[in-house]
């Protein structure tokens, strides 16, 4: 802590341990997708090469990547389904193994559903590998239908309302900060 009388002295804010926001950057894309290539490919082996696809390819996707003081340490897509229905896709959820246990994952699907409410969705599905479906029911998500095979692996389709677009705005700023409101 700094003792200084001086009033142009000050010193820089903390970074918070955990925040989230949008890949906003060349550098936090390139992080984004280095973390779906760590997990998705050479982890978990979903995909061979590369799990981009045309989402990623024609710009349709929310790349969101979040932090773990100051370190990206996992990260989330988010792309809209239909506009009228305010129907909105997440996927592509992915935490860094020396992450896993740090809480960076609530935040990043609170990000997701913050940041799709503020552009105006009142829904959001997601395909969700049956070893996280109890994470997701923590955090308000509900069963949507049979367990079905996606990507190869068994999973569970969930849905959650999405905060309307004030209260969405207020969340996704508030977790790119560092504050988690909920």
């Amino acid at each position: 802590m700094s003792t200084s009388t001086d009033p142009l002295h000050t010193e820089a804010p903390p970074t918070p341990r955990l925040s989230c926001r949008q890949a906003g950057s060349p550098e936090a894309l390139r992080e984004h997708r280095a973390i779906r290539h760590q997990v998705f490919v050479l982890e978990q082996g979903i995909f061979a090469g590369s799990d981009e696809d045309e989402r990623d390819r024609d710009g349709s996707a929310i790349c969101l990547v979040g932090y773990y003081e100051g370190t990206a340490a996992g990260c989330v897509r988010l792309y809209e389904l239909d506009r009228r229905a305010g129907l909105w896709q997440g996927d592509r959820l992915a935490v860094l193994p020396r992450f896993r246990i740090s809480g960076i994952g609530a935040p990043l699907v609170r990000c997701a559903a913050a940041t799709a409410g503020a552009l105006g969705g009142r829904e959001m599905l997601a395909h969700i590998q049956l070893p996280n479906v109890r994470f997701f029911s923590r955090l308000g998500w509900s069963l949507d239908g049979e367990a079905e095979t996606y990507a190869g692996l068994p999973h569970q389709q969930m849905r959650i309302s999405l905060p309307d677009p004030v209260r969405g705005t207020a969340l996704a700023d508030a977790l790119a900060r560092g504050t988690d409101l909920t």
